[in-house]
């Protein structure tokens, strides 16, 4: 679909763009919506990216969008702007499946606050994307939904838990995609699918599943949802639709979305924890320390950052160690060879905990936390890889035992800066010429998702923006 306005097709465009044009009226609601649908069927199934999708219902939304400004209302933010939801998150009418069979016929009745925050500010959502089963891995197929592909390299995985949202965005399927992300289940997609993921602070982000029972503690304190866009300016955006207050998650802090000036200094570090970067990354963090030199930002190369590693531990045992055998049984109840394999590869290292080792997790954590918040008034931002390797081979963790264990050490800072609740963003930098997404991975003080932002901008400003991928 055309407009005389816009020189791009409309499916195509920016959020920030989408809800500047449709408040202004020089652009409905519907037409994007319709544009954005028409891609929708034209592409996903070849991805199977948007596995719940209900047209009629992203129609009224967006007639209504409408309806506001022609009334002289202000819709929000997002006016208009077409995004997707995760499947693993409430969406009133919407089974919140959590790629289970066993939960197909969990129908929402009311919508988890990130959901309510981002339709709240004029959102159109588009349909809810996948996730592995319970939302275990970073490799994306379950049993009920199928197999989700990256629309980048079919060869390669789109990543996980969101890997669902990293395809859809990444193919031209909604301007930004919810994730979520306990272990990098928004970064690694992002990172995987070329596109650019926020996992926001800790209390950041408002969220409840009214659908199911409370989460243990580990969850509580380092699940966060968070956007995943193909512009800095639309995780932006994003991220200030998402941090409404909501009074039922008593872990949402009223924290300012900018925050005092800090001096433009970072952190460069190659090989955390002495881990075995790939060349292609260790590429890519060079050029991007480069590029923030350039935007007046002074940038030190270090050889060690606060713990990473010990943090993976920390996170494994508040996770695994906290009702293992009961996790092992739900999934081998589902049946899925991923969920299976996600927990039965943890084994030999549960069985080391010892009856006291949750709560010695518990103040372990606390001195990771305080090691890195004190470290970030040093520097208020850190560059360092987003995993030590190039985006997997789809599924490799699954072909043997050797691989499996290679994915998990690769993985160390997806899943030890969660331990940490401060906030992290993947931002794609490129592609190999083997058509293999390449990014970094920027972290910043706690709140301070605009100091993340601001350099993850300056990078991209020198760089060549994110191209839709078409599969």
């Amino acid at each position: 679909m055309s407009d005389p306005v816009i020189d791009q097709p409309l499916w195509s465009l920016p959020a920030t763009r989408i809800a500047a044009l449709v408040k202004s009226r020089a652009l409905s609601a519907r037409s994007v919506t319709e544009a954005c649908l028409a891609r929708v069927e034209a592409v996903n199934p070849a991805i199977n990216a948007i596995v719940d999708y209900q047209p009629e219902n992203s129609l009224a939304a967006a007639d209504a969008v409408d309806a506001m400004v022609a009334a002289g209302r202000d819709p929000g933010i997002l006016a208009g702007v077409p995004v997707t939801i995760k499947v693993n998150v409430d969406q009133e009418g919407h089974a919140t499946t959590n790629g289970l069979k066993a939960q197909k016929d969990l129908i929402a009745t009311s919508n988890n606050p990130v959901v309510e925050s981002l339709l709240s500010q004029g959102a159109v959502s588009l349909g809810r994307t996948n996730t592995p089963a319970f939302s275990y891995r970073w490799f994306t197929n379950n049993l009920v939904h199928g197999h989700t592909y990256n629309p980048r390299n079919r060869a390669l995985t789109p990543g996980g838990s969101s890997g669902g949202a990293g395809a859809s965005v990444a193919a031209g399927l909604g301007a930004i995609g919810h994730g979520t992300d306990i272990a990098g289940s928004v970064r690694y997609p992002a990172y995987a699918c070329g596109v650019h993921g926020l996992r926001p602070s800790l209390g950041r982000v408002a969220a409840l599943n009214r659908s199911g029972a409370d989460r243990t503690i580990g969850g509580q304190i380092m699940a966060v949802s968070g956007p995943l866009a193909r512009s800095v300016g639309d995780l932006r955006l994003a991220l200030q639709a998402m941090a409404r207050p909501d009074a039922c998650d008593p872990w949402w802090v009223p924290a300012p979305l900018v925050g005092p000036a800090v001096a433009k200094r970072a952190a460069l570090c190659i090989a955390p924890d002495g881990m075995e970067t790939a060349p292609e990354l260790e590429a890519a963090l060079r050029e991007a320390a480069a590029k923030l030199r350039d935007a007046g930002w002074q940038v030190d190369e270090l050889d060690a950052l606060p713990p990473i590693r010990e943090a993976v531990a920390v996170q494994l045992t508040l996770w695994m160690g906290d009702g293992y055998e009961a996790l092992v049984a739900e999934a081998e109840a589902e049946g899925d060879p991923g969920a299976i394999a996600a927990l039965g590869g943890q084994r030999a290292f549960v069985e080391t905990l010892a009856p006291d080792s949750l709560p010695k997790a518990l103040t372990t954590r606390v001195a990771i936390a305080r090691a890195w918040q004190l470290f970030t008034e040093q520097y208020p931002v850190v560059l360092l890889p987003p995993c030590a390797e190039l985006p997997f081979a789809d599924n490799l963790d699954l072909k043997d035992e050797a691989s499996y264990g290679r994915v998990w050490r690769a993985q160390m800072p997806m899943i030890g800066l969660p331990v940490t609740g401060l906030p992290s963003l993947t931002l794609t930098t490129g592609m190999t010429g083997d058509s293999v997404p390449v990014g970094i991975q920027i972290v910043a003080g706690k709140y301070r998702e605009d100091v993340a932002l601001e350099a993850a901008e300056a990078i991209e400003a020198r760089g060549d923006p994110v191209q839709i991928a078409t599969p």
